[in-house]
């Protein structure tokens, strides 16, 4: 327990979440202070491809297997397994009708890449290694989510628009073209190639995710101020609860396929990670009835934070526990 406390207080102190807490407190002050939004753009496109390309270079040296491809499937059943769980859990917990209900459910089978960002810097920091391939099995859970959430849909009679353009948000959403494509660069060049342009996706990463942090801060603040009366006790008792669910069932996954205790925890934090990115945008264009208000602040201003400020030293803690790093 000593551990636990000393691991989350030295993750509160850090940089990257006393960012995130700057811009919550310059949001809810209802300071002035604004993020350039083309400068948060050109930010998420760094970390992306930042990430995705390390991710691809640990790949070429540790090459393809079996257990790269048993993570990659686990990932795919999660995230389409997720949003059935909290639909139900939903049920119980709130008064959402059926359409808010799924659009909700689909942000938690999906994934928060920044909250995985975040979880490899921990991992760096404590000094513990995680499979490269970790960043292919993120990509991987945006979208199975999505579908089980029209699924959900379609079940109670409502239409929902399978069209080309769902089909283009879901399967060319940027965030997995960067991943995706920076992945595979990644794979080809291998550390030699790495080599080149490592003074620039290396080393002033971390600096580049505490500005990022500090815009999510300030998105966050302001979704939480503009949410009263719309976010229930119920609804904030799921945003707590959910992550801890998928992150268990992470674990449970990480542990059948014999992952290192590294890929144990990045599992779980793809588990208990909520997308405010891919899916809204899905979300926008097959169910438009949905109030973003809801999905949108639940898993951008409640689970975000949780599981920034506790969430990942809970994680890491659970995943040496089971996995004896």
């Amino acid at each position: 327990m000593d551990g636990f406390f000393a691991l989350a207080l030295g993750n509160l102190s850090s940089p990257l979440i006393l960012s995130f807490v700057l811009g919550v407190a310059a949001a809810l002050g209802r300071s002035d202070l604004v993020f350039p939004e083309a400068a948060a753009k050109a930010l998420s496109i760094y970390l992306l491809f930042a990430i995705g390309m390390k991710g691809g270079v640990s790949v070429a040296e540790h090459g393809i297997d079996l257990r790269l491809g048993s993570t990659v499937l686990a990932g795919i059943v999660l995230s389409a397994a997720l949003p059935l769980i909290a639909f139900k859990l939903l049920g119980i917990m709130t008064k959402l009708d059926r359409v808010n209900a799924a659009a909700v459910a689909a942000h938690y089978g999906s994934i928060s890449i920044v909250t995985f960002v975040a979880g490899t810097s921990v991992l760096e920091s404590a000094g513990i290694v995680s499979d490269g391939f970790m960043v292919a099995v993120a990509a991987a859970m945006e979208a199975p989510a999505i579908l089980s959430a029209l699924w959900l849909i379609s079940r109670g009679g409502s239409e929902t628009r399978m069209d080309s353009d769902l089909w283009r948000e879901i399967l060319l959403n940027g965030s997995i073209v960067l991943l995706v494509g920076a992945f595979a660069i990644g794979m080809v060049v291998g550390k030699e190639g790495m080599a080149d342009v490592e003074s620039f996706f290396v080393a002033p990463f971390k600096g580049a995710l505490c500005l990022f942090l500090l815009d999510m801060g300030l998105v966050a603040g302001r979704g939480l101020r503009r949410s009263r009366g719309v976010l229930t006790p119920g609804l904030m008792a799921f945003g707590l609860l959910m992550p801890i669910i998928g992150a268990g069932a992470g674990a449970l996954a990480g542990l059948l396929i014999g992952l290192p205790t590294g890929s144990i925890f990045l599992l779980m934090v793809l588990g208990a990670s909520a997308s405010y990115i891919a899916v809204p945008a899905a979300m926008r264009v097959a169910v438009p009835e949905a109030d973003p208000g809801i999905y949108l602040t639940l898993s951008l201003g409640i689970t975000f934070p949780f599981n920034l400020t506790l969430g990942l030293p809970l994680y890491l803690g659970f995943a040496r526990a089971i996995g004896g790093g």
